[in-house]
């Protein structure tokens, strides 16, 4: 038996149909219209319009004005739920162990959940003292340098998604110029900001893309000037420690 026999024997139809739909509204940007959606994927518009009818009530899809259809955020909070966070975990355990070491500091990963931050992996420094942040914790998606990143390099909708589905942490609140630090964030590629939670600590923090460049995670070191050795890498050297340890694991996860 073909390699193509094999692939149609179990066929469903229905469910290549729906996944076409998806996979052609993800392309655009402006919605199409249900006889423009039958035309690219030569079918009729009663072929079409069933499938439209549950990807809308299933909430896939959502119906425009002008009777236009386009891809909701459902997808997009989906894949955040249950993101592939072993393989992320394990591909770059070994490049946070060695930023810890050359930077002499503690780091962590961290990922979007459902409107706040979590924290998914975490290397404290090898000295005997430190800040780290417990893997499982929850943390701000407004006051924390790893919140301000992954806003930052989400596009547009999937911001006002994350914002829309944020609930504010204890004692968390949103600066007052957020869209702009935001702008800065994007623009330098980074963030570096004092502690909202505590005192003389500096969250360096860069984005983990992936191989769409949409950002799938996010690199921070909460970083303590260290005054007992007089040649600790800087906060400078750790910011290029952070950036370049941020490059190799999204080149390791398939991103740019």
């Amino acid at each position: 038996m073909s390699t193509e026999d094999n692939g149609d024997r179990y066929r469903a139809p229905a469910l290549d149909k729906g996944l076409d739909i998806l996979e052609l509204l993800a392309s655009t940007e402006e919605g199409m219209s249900q006889a423009e959606i039958a035309k690219a994927l030569e079918r009729t518009p009663n072929e079409i319009y069933r499938m439209l009818d549950r990807l809308v009530r299933r909430r896939y899809v959502v119906r425009t004005q002008g009777d236009r259809y386009e891809l909701s955020l459902k997808l997009f909070a989906l894949a955040h739920r249950h993101a592939p966070m072993r393989r992320l975990v394990s591909h770059s355990m070994p490049m946070l162990r060695q930023f810890a070491r050359d930077a002499e500091q503690s780091c962590h990963i961290a990922v979007y959940d459902r409107g706040n931050v979590l924290v998914v992996a975490q290397v404290d420094s090898p000295g005997y003292w430190g800040l780290a942040v417990r893997v499982g914790s929850h943390v701000g998606l407004l006051n924390t340098g790893s919140g301000h990143v992954l806003l930052a390099f989400a596009s547009e909708r999937e911001r006002q998604f994350m914002i829309e589905e944020h609930e504010f942490m204890p004692h968390e609140q949103a600066p007052d110029d957020l869209d702009a630090r935001l702008a800065v964030v994007r623009e330098r590629g980074y963030e570096m900001m004092d502690s909202q939670q505590t005192t003389a600590v500096q969250n360096i923090s860069v984005p983990i893309l992936g191989p769409h460049g949409s950002v799938v995670a996010v690199f921070t070191c909460p970083y303590l000037k260290r005054i007992d050795v007089s040649d600790a890498p800087d906060s400078d050297a750790v910011l290029a420690m952070v950036i370049r340890t941020g490059q190799d694991i999204s080149h390791l996860v398939g991103g740019a």
